[in-house]
């Protein structure tokens, strides 16, 4: 049988707005359930002066939001704000609540890139390709940190690529695809590459681009074989349309 979980009584009027995702939270077990899910994006959004507001007015949780308002006042960690959280609600046994402890120690412990590709490939599971793509860009547009290597780059690059894909810009992710391979040379990024070249380049372009090159042939061969079943292949009709508008309002091209 598995354990009851005893939930607080109160639940808000006015919700918490996380704005990423635009998150709408009413209760403490809410709050708790989204920071466990989201250990790695967890950033001044939610470590701030209006949650411990929130808490005190809106949950009438007197004394955590003095314990949180404590806490911002004498400038704690995020790993402490976070915890003394959790520790007030009765959805995570004590055992569960040293496990998160032990992941926020760890990011405590990363370097800096460390902990933005951590929240950047997040963000990429989580859907939000547009902010990936910018954590990802402040990783590779800071200060190179060449104790993490060549291979931690090329990873990033190679993500960077494939959250420019995910909102058909082509071009963009052929070039990080392009500087991820010359990193690390991968098969996988290869094709990445070749495929984002052939939705991103003219057809006499691309067939120039293969011509003299056996490797690029091989792997063509083998893509053609999967561009019908691939959704990201459709270029008319309405969702063409919708793809051609979602690339200008990225690239902040579109004038109307």
């Amino acid at each position: 049988m598995g354990s009851l979980i005893l939930c607080h009584k109160k639940h808000a009027r006015q919700p918490y707005v996380i704005a990423r995702g635009h998150i709408r939270i009413y209760t403490l077990e809410e709050l708790c359930y989204f920071i466990c899910n989201n250990l790695y994006l967890i950033d001044y959004t939610l470590i701030n002066r209006q949650l411990c507001e929130w808490i005190r007015t809106e949950l009438q949780m007197y004394e955590l939001a003095d314990a949180l308002q404590e806490e911002l006042d004498n400038h704690c960690t995020e790993e402490d704000f976070i915890l003394k959280i959790l520790q007030q609600s009765t959805m995570y046994a004590s055992s569960e609540i040293i496990k998160i402890q032990s992941i926020l120690e760890k990011l405590q412990d990363q370097r800096e890139v460390e902990r933005f590709k951590l929240k950047a490939d997040s963000l990429m599971k989580n859907g939000e390709y547009a902010d990936a793509i910018l954590v990802y860009r402040t990783i590779i547009d800071g200060k190179r940190d060449d104790s993490v290597g060549k291979p931690f780059y090329a990873k990033v690059y190679g993500c960077l690529g494939s959250a420019y894909g995910r909102l058909f810009l082509y071009e963009e992710a052929a070039q990080a695809y392009e500087e991820s391979y010359k990193l690390q040379e991968n098969e996988d990024v290869l094709k990445a590459y070749l495929y984002c070249n052939y939705h991103a380049l003219p057809e006499e372009e691309y067939t120039k681009m293969l011509s003299g090159n056996s490797r690029y042939l091989g792997i063509d061969a083998e893509l053609k074989e999967k561009r019908a079943d691939i959704r990201a292949d459709i270029e008319i009709g309405e969702e063409g349309k919708e793809i051609e508008y979602r690339k200008r309002r990225y690239r902040g091209i579109d004038k109307k």
